[in-house]
């Protein structure tokens, strides 16, 4: 990092969400309980995905690699404001903060990508058909997981270039639990309010557009299946429903914050939590676990683990 950045400043000191000793304490417990709930439901998801032959299919090894990406999502920051509860001053070192940065936007946006990926697969799915393992062929699956990768690096790139040239040479209090664009750029020793806002939004109209896209993609799926049953038409609206209040949850947040960054940085904070910690514990029992094929092969997995322990133990 110092090849690219002369700055004075070696660390960022971080205000987390609380200063109340009884919050933080509530807070350990209770994102402890999320971070431990989320890294397990979406371990099992994956594990189960790859030990169960008949879940080899085009949606089920995306909805693997969103368990993926939504461990890494929790991961990136989480640990770390979960142990600074107990810690009298929350330190990250400048090339930590800058490290955070780089994952948040790579999950970030991977993960965007991806879910655009998955609406084009139930898309296909509903609305052709005959056609649906033709065009969402292995390689097609294993192209699209590549681009969403791909994707992801390129943007984060994108905004590193842009932060790791600014100096940095005195303030450094990021009021939030974790480093992100719009609350850095402000620390440094320059002038770039105007190119700031321009960078930062970028990432804004990203995700607003993809927001667009995904919602436009869900209402053609159900105006394809209006003219089915009332149960296949009840099935799909439950269904969509319940994928569009976690693409809410994931886009919403990520919308206002960087649409419209150095405002409210309250809001941002809360914000923050829905999209690196409530979503990513909201996908497995939304997209997976509501799944009947899926909630059978788990509990056919559990119940041969567990009687193979029962045949090894003394």
């Amino acid at each position: 990092m110092e090849g690219f950045n002369y700055s004075r400043v070696s660390e960022f000191v971080l205000l987390g969400l609380t200063d109340s000793p009884e919050l933080q304490i509530l807070f350990f417990v209770v994102f402890s309980i999320f971070y431990l709930m989320t890294m397990l439901g979406n371990c099992l998801i994956l594990l189960t995905v790859l030990s169960s032959s008949h879940l080899h299919s085009p949606m089920y090894f995306l909805l693997s690699n969103l368990s993926l990406i939504d461990m890494c999502l929790s991961s990136f920051a989480t640990p770390k404001m979960i142990t600074d509860f107990f810690a009298q001053r929350k330190t990250i070192s400048f090339d930590g903060c800058i490290s955070q940065i780089f994952f948040l936007h790579l999950f970030t946006g991977t993960e965007i990508v991806l879910l655009i990926s998955m609406s084009f697969d139930r898309y296909i799915a509903i609305c052709k058909p005959l056609h649906y393992s033709t065009i969402m062929s292995q390689r097609v699956c294993v192209e699209l997981v590549v681009l969403s990768w791909t994707v992801g690096f390129l943007h984060t790139m994108s905004q590193l270039v842009f932060i790791l040239h600014l100096p940095f040479c005195g303030p450094n209090v990021v009021d939030s639990f974790f480093c992100d664009l719009p609350l850095v750029v402000q620390l440094a020793c320059v002038d770039i309010y105007v190119l700031g806002i321009f960078m930062i939004s970028t990432s804004g109209v990203i995700a607003l557009l993809s927001f667009l896209l995904l919602l436009t993609s869900y209402i053609i799926v159900l105006i394809t299946v209006r003219d089915y049953s009332s149960t296949g038409s009840s099935k799909a609206l439950s269904t969509c429903t319940a994928h569009f209040i976690v693409v809410l949850m994931f886009f919403g947040p990520c919308i206002f914050i960087y649409v419209w960054p150095f405002t409210n940085f309250l809001v941002d904070k809360i914000l923050s939590v829905f999209y690196t910690i409530f979503t990513p514990f909201l996908n497995p029992l939304i997209y997976t676990l509501r799944n009947q094929e899926v909630k059978t092969a788990v509990k056919k997995n559990l119940n041969t683990q567990y009687f193979s322990l029962r045949k090894t133990a003394p």
